[in-house]
């Protein structure tokens, strides 16, 4: 595993790039970070726009001028893994500014149906970004609707 880059915080995140967005992809292990990220670079592409993937299960974050940066490991660039196939190549970009969170739920538990105003943003390394709780129980294709219309409304 990668080392951590001075002045750099690991997080156990996959980070896309979406047209001009970067999301961020928050939750524990096993509840789809790596297929809700190929769901979303497929659907992106298939509406002829860009996707990437950045950082699969562990992001590194910096704060830049009040704005989150992500971006993975130099030695994992362009490999996900696919649950029962293993590492798979898909197309890739070294950073992304992240515009949007998406928080998986764990096993066994649910977000709430409609969501407090306090609970659609977060705070990581002191930059505010709205956020977008998702229950993994809900297939990939219903959770990227959600993601992409989240992400229209804030761009």
């Amino acid at each position: 595993m990668s080392a951590t880059p001075a002045g750099w915080t690991a997080l156990h995140a996959t980070a896309v790039v979406v047209g001009e967005s970067g999301l961020l992809l928050r939750g524990s292990s096993g509840v789809g970070k790596s297929a809700l990220a190929l769901a979303l670079i497929w659907a992106a592409r298939e509406r002829a726009g860009f996707a990437a993937l950045v950082a699969d299960d562990r992001a590194f974050l910096h704060a830049f001028g009040g704005r989150l940066v992500a971006r993975g490991a130099p030695e994992f660039a362009g490999r996900v893994e696919r649950r029962f196939e293993g590492l798979i190549a898909v197309a890739a970009e070294p950073a992304a500014v992240i515009r949007l969170v998406v928080d998986l739920a764990g096993r066994g538990e649910t977000p709430p149906r409609l969501p407090e105003e306090g609970e659609l943003s977060t705070e990581i390394l002191g930059v505010r970004l709205p956020r977008v709780p998702l229950n993994p129980a809900h297939g990939p294709t219903d959770q990227v609707w959600v993601v992409l219309e989240s992400l229209a409304r804030r761009v």
